[in-house]
């Protein structure tokens, strides 16, 4: 299969423009409709499952992908793609054998003898998920790992780290940078107690200060939110059930009985200081911010009121009820009151802000819009305005899809939305991916630049942004 095709499979997630590709490319003078902005300078990166060897096709998972980072380094209005494997110890495990090593999500329970050599991880780091950037160093991420170190600007491969030994716990794929104190805060969930674990690293990349967070049974807690002084733990109903998955259910299921509540801890609290504060039950799998404001804490995220996050909405009755809204909660520290409310019409997911204020107040929203009737895909891009309550759209047009788009800053920017927002999207007719770049004050306007790129850039997971020293 040549590298700009899309494969074709019964498997939702190994069709089309979801197929992986398995070459490792590069590319400087593509094909350019408008002007790349010459205030535009750094990374545009994203990371996504792109699966090497499979055990069974049929029950692959998109969860179960090794990880490929497909990136643009702007930098006076020229643009170089390439794209690289992240060389984690499973993928070359599995390269040095030549087939499948590690089983995937859905094989758990699958009797085939297992294949991973003695000495060998026994779950596989994909670091497929994300990234986050703290003290000058890159991270791609997989929230059941430790965190993977990649270089810029060629993204070769350091490694996993552990923090000089410090980290214990699993590391989130979306742990919190506050760039005005300098710290990130991470926290890892697991099957067995501590079903959730906290940590903070200080600017300088040293972990400082871990603690155990109870709650009463294992949840699928893949994001978490920080004001400048809480961090915001989501014990909401998507369950781990081992149990469950033994009988032949699904390890991560819908449990609406289990109920939602948001827990409140100082940014170096303990177990012992975690408030807990009862909410409408419904689905959060990404936040897009938090910050206090007066004798309040405020937390938005993208809600759903129902979940089918292991079939990825492949199996949802009703595809609307899966797809998430932007939503608000106000928690009064004092009173114990909360007030929630749904902010926006549009259902959309991967929800970001201008990374320079996570955690502080924001007024800007951005997030990819859901296709209403194909799972686990995006056709536009939204910004909702917190100050004016209205939402703006860019639809990408007919039979093209897109993913995250990340928030860059232009150069000497001064105000929030003063920048850019950027995006791999596919045009499935033309079979053609483009790198889209729109100005984040008039998303409504279109792209300012399109980057045709000469090779098939397959659907993804999360994009992060990088800016020049």
């Amino acid at each position: 299969m040549a590298p700009s095709e899309a494969a074709s499979s019964v498997n939702f997630f190994l069709d089309g423009n979801f197929s992986p590709v398995s070459e490792e490319r590069e590319a400087q003078d593509m094909e350019i409709r408008g002007d790349i902005p010459k205030d535009l300078s750094g990374h545009f990166l994203r990371v996504g499952p792109n699966p090497v060897h499979i055990f069974d096709e049929a029950a692959y998972h998109t969860f179960d992908g090794d990880g490929m980072i497909h990136a643009i380094e702007f930098q006076g209005g020229l643009a170089h793609y390439r794209n690289r494997f992240v060389q984690t110890e499973g993928l070359k495990l599995e390269q040095a054998r030549g087939d499948w090593v590690y089983k995937g999500m859905n094989s758990m329970m699958d009797p085939t003898p297992s294949r991973i050599p003695d000495g060998a991880p026994r779950n596989k780091n994909l670091a497929n998920t994300a990234f986050a950037y703290h003290n000058n160093t890159l991270y791609a991420l997989h929230e059941p790992s430790q965190p993977t170190i990649i270089r810029l600007p060629g993204l070769e491969t350091d490694g996993a780290t552990n923090f000089d030994g410090k980290l214990k716990h699993p590391f989130t794929a979306h742990p919190k940078v506050d760039q005005k104190s300098g710290e990130m805060m991470t926290f890892g969930y697991a099957f067995q107690p501590p079903y959730v674990s906290y940590s903070v690293i200080n600017a300088a990349g040293e972990l400082i200060h871990s603690t155990p967070i109870t709650i009463e049974k294992p949840v699928f807690m893949h994001d978490f939110a920080v004001t400048e002084k809480y961090s915001l733990f989501l014990d909401f109903p998507i369950t781990l059930d081992i149990e469950r998955a033994m009988a032949g259910g699904p390890a991560l299921g819908f449990e609406p009985e289990h109920g939602s509540r948001i827990g409140v801890v100082p940014r170096f609290g303990t177990d012992s200081d975690v408030r807990w504060f009862e909410v409408e039950t419904g689905s959060v799998v990404h936040t897009a911010n938090a910050w206090d404001e007066g004798d309040e804490v405020v937390l938005q995220a993208s809600r759903s009121k129902t979940s089918d996050i292991a079939n990825a909405g492949l199996g949802a009755d009703n595809l609307q009820e899966t797809q998430g809204q932007l939503y608000e909660w106000r928690i009064n520290l004092i009173s114990g009151a909360v007030t929630e409310r749904t902010l926006s019409p549009a259902r959309c997911d991967f929800t970001r802000v201008n990374d320079g204020y996570v955690c502080h107040k924001t007024r800007f929203v951005y997030g990819a819009v859901f296709n209403p009737v194909r799972p686990f895909s995006f056709d536009g891009v939204m910004k909702f305005d917190n100050e004016t309550q209205t939402t703006t759209t860019f639809d990408y047009g007919a039979n093209r899809f897109g993913g995250e788009a990340v928030f860059a800053p232009k150069v000497g920017a001064t105000a929030e939305d003063d920048g850019y927002l950027i995006c791999f999207v596919q045009d499935e007719a033309a079979e053609q991916s483009e790198c889209l770049i729109l100005d984040a004050q008039d998303i409504a306007a279109g792209p300012v630049a399109s980057i045709l790129i000469p090779f098939r850039v397959p659907y993804g997971f999360h994009a992060g942004w990088v800016a020049n020293a």
